[in-house]
């Protein structure tokens, strides 16, 4: 009997390794494959496509025995939660063997690749531009017009770097995707080589992602010889949350203190050790087999507006079915919450969703009705990031969360800038006052114009 369980760092925190054991322990061949993303599940055992879970070691013996019906989710891909989504970039999320090239290539992969090779730069920069793709993190910067950028620019060697500093509260995708599916990584920055005329890349990963690390450097080994001239190499970030900023992950990667550099001269023309480089995190180089395999108009034909192709929406928090959620931009917030997620795991009603990171905006269930779009998310003064929401149900003390999101600055500060440096520690110091009660009006004035400031500047 073939059981698969993943070996996903969520589903081995759940108890997947022991479930992995005393199945093999019990004869069966077990096969350790990439997490379908469904966590409230997880440890997910899957039996000629049916799941079972979320299962233990003592649920074993019943399952072996055909009497796990409490345990049964029915086939796993035609589960509601999968067969909903828009799977483009963790297409074989829970279907393959994360280290496997011979399941990586029976998938699709290096298809994009292969076509790249037989186009010159240019015509690789305009169909990524072509396509629509926008960075999954920060501003949704265009990924095409930064590659075209630095394929034009000047300079004695030019690099492709990876931010896979995941570091917002409530964002899982670049995990889950350096831990499934390795050689995607590999293969849109190969690609993104190619665009440009870079002969090395850097993955930067946070040091708390022991399994991501290990995984992407048995990756980058095996995968070598598919990928050369280029070369890659993993440097392991100390997890300061400002090197998730790209310019400070610059300086961390050339051993400097990791702080915000001033622009111009911007990364794309100035970047590692003075050199034009690219910059892109996990989802955006992540998007780029599909695209260059596919077209750009396979890509661009999702999504809304300016927000083009597919957004892997990583929901957790107070949430009933927390877990990755792939689909096209347009889906509104409500639904992510209420229908895909199943509202609160605690049954009370949402109070609010921060989406974006610990620093971006609390939504109220007012808002739910905005579409997962990066327009319409500046619009309402908030921002998509890297695609993480956190659930909070009506127990939630927002004058404690408004504290902490000053204190995580505060700790979190490079201290290169007044606004921030001085700005978080005095925020969080008038918190302590507001919610003592000291001259309430007089506190919030302050805080209102604090905030103002550090974000103005």
């Amino acid at each position: 009997m073939q059981v698969r369980i993943s070996d996903d760092a969520l589903a081995i925190a759940c108890g997947a390794d022991a479930v992995a054991r005393a199945f093999f322990e019990r004869g069966c061949a077990v096969e350790r494959t990439s997490s379908w993303g469904m966590h409230w599940l997880e440890p997910l055992v899957e039996i000629d496509g049916v799941g079972f879970g979320p299962a233990c070691v003592d649920d074993v013996a019943s399952i072996l025995a055909g009497t796990a019906e409490h345990l049964c989710i029915g086939p796993i891909a035609e589960h509601p939660y999968i067969k909903g989504q828009t799977r483009l970039t963790f297409a074989r999320a829970g279907r393959t063997r994360p280290l496997s090239l011979d399941d990586y290539a029976a998938t699709g992969g290096w298809a994009g690749l292969e076509r790249a090779r037989a186009m010159d730069a240019a015509a690789i920069t305009r169909e990524v531009t072509d396509s629509g793709l926008r960075g999954r993190g920060g501003a949704g910067f265009p990924a095409g017009i930064k590659w075209e950028t630095v394929r034009t620019a000047v300079g004695p060697r030019k690099y492709v770097v990876c931010n896979a500093d995941e570091g917002d509260s409530g964002s899982f995708a670049d995990r889950m995707l350096m831990e499934g599916d390795p050689f995607c990584l590999i293969e849109g920055m190969a690609i993104a080589c190619l665009a440009t005329g870079a002969d090395k890349g850097f993955i930067y990963i946070r040091s708390e992602y022991p399994h991501a690390i290990a995984k992407m450097q048995a990756a980058i080994e095996l995968s070598a010889a598919k990928i050369a001239p280029f070369i890659i190499e993993v440097r392991v970030g100390a997890g300061a949350y400002v090197c998730g900023e790209e310019t400070s992950l610059l300086n961390s990667i050339e051993g400097k203190r990791g702080e915000v550099r001033a622009k111009p001269p911007l990364p794309a023309h100035k970047g590692l050790f003075g050199c034009p480089t690219v910059i892109n995190n996990v989802l955006t180089l992540a998007a780029i087999p599909y695209i260059l395999a596919e077209g750009a108009k396979a890509y661009a034909d999702f999504g809304m507006g300016r927000s083009r192709g597919t957004m892997p929406v990583q929901i957790a928090g107070n949430v009933r079915y927390g877990g990755l959620y792939e689909t096209a931009f347009g889906v509104t917030l409500g639904e992510l919450v209420e229908q895909i997620g199943g509202g609160t795991a605690s049954g009370m009603p949402v109070r609010a969703v921060q989406v974006g990171g610990p620093l971006g905006a609390y939504f109220p269930p007012s808002l739910f009705d905005t579409p997962f779009d990066y327009e319409a998310f500046t619009a309402v003064d908030g921002l998509i990031g890297h695609g993480g929401i956190t659930v909070f149900d009506d127990s939630v003390d927002m004058a404690k969360q408004a504290r902490f999101a000053f204190e995580f600055c505060a700790a979190e500060s490079c201290g290169k800038c007044t606004p921030c440096r001085i700005g978080a520690v005095r925020g969080r110091e008038t918190m302590d006052r507001l919610i003592a009660g000291e001259q309430v009006g007089k506190q919030k004035d302050i805080i209102e114009d604090l905030c103002e400031t550090m974000k103005l500047g």
